[in-house]
């Protein structure tokens, strides 16, 4: 429970905390190592964690969800991630495509999708980034025609984290001319005719979870298909991206929580020149430094998470600052655990490098931190 202060917590969420900790611990930890090395997506594991109520963190209890809030589930996503990053992360993006549904999707819509994926008996896949349509996300070309009461949809979505082994795409297509008016969401089936996937992408880290292209060639979809409203897209994207923002910003604050209590007990354990090193003031600073880092980025997540909870006007501006703060110092702590195990760092078995690993992606997906400045700087000067 250290990656928290308990007393900041309701009865109900320290709760979950635990519970998800714990999961984290006996299901996910053990294996994290193998799974990276191997390319192992633990689909079975991701079930387990739905029975949780994982699978649906956002989603109404009316199509199976947990109905939790957003500062619920950056705590959710913290904890499951002090038992792998990649897995944890995955999960948010799976928990916004379930968002994005029960948000803006018809009766009709929330019905057919939502309970396999609270279930996680589907998983999911967000289908924004193209191979030249990546920061300038409305810049996009997959292209949706109408034919009759059908749209068919033709592009390649780029970097999509599930595809292949996800059922369900969220997809932005554009309908109409440039820009981000131009754009719509669909919801597409891994089995629809003319979609297929590039093979898995060989990546730095995060590879417990697949990583492929999607390829839509002339794939048919009838109209109760278009998620939202004509033109809508790029607005449901954005406002996916809030969210996803706070859960991947959680999953390195997990990461890197686990990081430095690996760091500590490693510190704890080793002698150098007849004393422990956790005896060393200079290494007992650099720990204080990281706890401190890591609180800061801690205290701004659960800020930006209540003001997205409240509809505060300025939750996109507050959700960029902790997505590019709580990133870096993740990272940075992370990294910094690893120089304090010495040697030790470097090696497989400790772990401590595949979280290095999987965190330094973080700082780039979901939006990469130069836009999340650009986001800030915009609420700042009121710029386009």
């Amino acid at each position: 429970m250290n990656a928290v202060h308990t007393n900041d917590l309701t009865d109900d969420q320290f709760a979950i905390v635990a519970a998800v900790r714990d999961f984290a611990a006996g299901c996910l930890a053990p294996y994290a190592v193998e799974w990276d090395q191997t390319k192992h997506f633990p689909v079975d594991v991701l079930r387990k964690a739905a029975g949780l109520g994982l699978g649906g963190v956002y989603v109404r209890e009316d199509a199976g969800g947990s109905e939790l809030t957003r500062a619920d589930g950056v705590l959710v996503f913290e904890a499951l991630a002090t038992g792998c990053p990649s897995i944890a992360a995955y999960l948010s993006i799976h928990n916004m495509v379930g968002w994005m549904i029960d948000r803006y999707g018809s009766q009709a819509q929330r019905a057919r999708w939502l309970p396999a994926l609270c279930s996680a008996e589907h998983l999911g896949s967000y289908c924004l980034t193209e191979p030249g349509a990546g920061s300038d996300a409305a810049a996009l070309t997959t292209r949706a025609r109408q034919d009759g009461d059908h749209w068919v949809l033709d592009g390649v979505k780029q970097f999509i984290s599930g595809a292949g082994a996800a059922q369900v795409y969220v997809v932005m297509a554009r309908t109409g001319g440039p820009g981000a008016r131009g754009v719509s969401a669909f919801v597409v089936e891994r089995d629809d005719a003319g979609v297929s996937f590039g093979p898995n992408e060989k990546k730095m880290g995060w590879n417990a979870q697949p990583t492929r292209q999607v390829l839509l060639d002339g794939v048919r979809l009838p109209a109760d298909r278009l998620l939202g409203g004509e033109g809508e897209g790029f607005r449901i994207a954005m406002s996916g991206l809030n969210g996803g923002r706070l859960g991947i910003a959680a999953c390195s604050l997990g990461g890197a929580q686990d990081a430095l209590e690996r760091a500590t007990g490693y510190l704890a354990d080793r002698e150098a020149f007849g004393a422990r090193l956790l005896h060393a003031q200079a290494l007992q600073f650099r720990l204080a430094d990281m706890a401190t880092e890591l609180e800061a980025a801690r205290s701004l997540l659960w800020r930006a998470a209540t003001a997205l909870d409240r509809g505060d006007p300025r939750a996109p501006q507050l959700c960029a600052m902790a997505k590019r703060y709580a990133t870096d110092t993740g990272f940075e702590v992370a990294n910094a655990a690893l120089q304090l195990h010495g040697g030790y760092g470097y090696l497989a078995e400790y772990g401590i490098e595949k979280t290095v690993r999987d965190l330094r992606v973080h700082q780039i997906l979901e939006g990469t931190n130069e836009i999340m400045r650009v986001i800030v700087a915009r609420g700042l000067t009121g710029a386009a």
